[in-house]
């Protein structure tokens, strides 16, 4: 009996510190996808920094996990476009207030073909909201191609979706 409840309050400890941590600091996720491929290959374990936005907004270029605007799942994509801009797409190509963004990330699997999404806006983003897409454009699911059940365009996502910062583990 003694053996047992010594267990339980290791137990007990654990959770105490783990779950906390979990919650407020970090967790591991792995890439479920290939949307953001070749920069983070399917199968990779992350590390989900959950502290970094409470100090600052998100970032051009961050990798983040979310939930998905238009499905109830956890994406990770690349922040392209930041509250205020104008985001547009002309023939696979971002353009951020009329300026070409540089995205050596960035590949197109088809870029022969013309795809849904591959041409847009401009779209000017909302307060408190991003614009979002896999480095793997032609195979993503992102802000260039979601549509809510009533098949109108759901372009942004906003920071109450955004879970944290994913970040490569230091020894991978």
């Amino acid at each position: 009996m003694r053996e047992l409840l010594h267990f339980l309050r290791l137990v007990a400890i654990a959770l105490l510190v783990v779950l906390p941590i979990r919650e407020w600091v970090g967790e591991p996720i792995y890439v479920a996808s290939p949307s953001m491929e070749p920069t983070l290959k399917t199968g990779t374990m992350l590390i989900l920094d959950k502290m970094t936005l409470c100090f600052r907004a998100p970032k051009r270029g961050d990798i983040l996990s979310f939930r998905s605007p238009v499905e109830r799942r956890d994406l990770l994509k690349r922040v392209i476009a930041l509250p205020g801009e104008t985001v547009e797409l002309r023939r696979k190509a971002v353009f951020i207030n009329g300026q070409s963004l540089a995205e050596p990330y960035a590949v197109h699997s088809r870029s022969g073909e013309d795809l849904v999404g591959d041409t847009m806006g401009p779209l000017l983003v909302p307060p408190g909201h991003y614009f979002m897409l896999g480095d793997n454009r032609d195979e993503s699911s992102d802000s260039s191609v979601w549509k809510d059940a009533d098949g109108n365009p759901v372009r942004f996502v906003g920071l109450r979706l955004v879970e944290g910062v994913a970040r490569r583990l230091p020894w991978a």
